[in-house]
């Protein structure tokens, strides 16, 4: 089985906009339309079972309709997460509420929504999170958005690992996006449950600093990622595939790490 763990998808009144917009913004050539129909159609084309589905509110009045249209494409091909907004009225009722309608994590962008990872007004929002036992999934390091302010890079992830060691957090783009060696010297190793997923990383990451960060941080935290439609998935696990870790630490990153963290999905 092959979990992407890192697929973004929109609904369908605003996927165009949104699947242009970044394209233009980015630079980049999209990999579908952004629709799930599309969306799964590659799957089958990739070999790729299911995929969690990631969406982001980069206003708080977007929070409640984008957990209900993420609620409403959760099970089948894909695995849902919610989000949140930190500058949100009610954090806690809405944490609830996005529990009740069966999400499996919260996505926050800290760029996109404006904090830095490690600030301390954002504290109560993590300690909200991990008040319910859910995992929190975090764009880590370079984007496009904010170029001349990185929001989430690895010396600031790990103070906010450091404040919050029970926290399940999962950082994106291998722990953090265009900073991969510094992911490496001071992020890979680190106790709890810190994860890095493999998002964007078919282009920008070496092979050999990828096996090198998985064995410093061990492949039971690692997760198969694309960042589709924006990176392949084929193209990252051939890369998985060929890199030199073995058969057993292959299958962790493909989809026994996803379950484990995620129970009964």
């Amino acid at each position: 089985m092959t979990i992407d763990f890192h697929v973004h998808c929109f609904a369908p009144k605003i996927a165009e906009k949104a699947i242009s917009q970044l394209k233009e913004r980015a630079e980049l050539e999209p990999l579908t339309d952004g629709l799930i129909e599309t969306t799964v159609a590659r799957f089958d084309e990739w070999g790729i079972d299911r995929g969690v589905l990631l969406s982001v509110a980069t206003r708080p009045t977007q929070v409640k309709v984008i957990n209900d249209w993420c609620a409403e494409n959760n099970g089948g091909r894909f695995i849902s997460f919610g989000t949140i907004h930190p500058n949100f009225e009610d954090i806690p009722a809405e944490l609830d509420r996005l529990v009740s309608l069966g999400l499996h994590g919260v996505k926050l962008h800290p760029d996109y929504q404006g904090f830095m990872v490690d600030d301390d007004r954002i504290d109560f929002l993590y300690d909200e999170i991990e008040r319910r036992d859910l995992p929190v999934i975090l764009h880590a390091g370079f984007d496009v958005f904010s170029p001349e302010l990185v929001h989430c890079p690895p010396e600031r992830a790990l103070r906010m690992i450091k404040k919050h060691p029970h926290l399940k957090v999962i950082l994106a783009h291998m722990g953090g996006n265009d900073s991969h060696q510094q992911v490496c010297d001071i992020l890979a190793g680190i106790d709890g449950e810190v994860y890095f997923d493999t998002a964007f990383t078919g282009r920008f990451l070496t092979d050999a600093l990828m096996e090198k960060i998985i064995r410093k941080h061990g492949a039971d935290r690692i997760l198969f990622a694309s960042d589709c439609p924006w990176d392949s998935p084929a193209e990252i696990k051939k890369k998985i595939l060929r890199i030199g870790i073995s058969d057993d630490d292959k299958e962790k990153i493909f989809s026994q790490n996803a379950l484990r963290l995620l129970g009964d999905v």
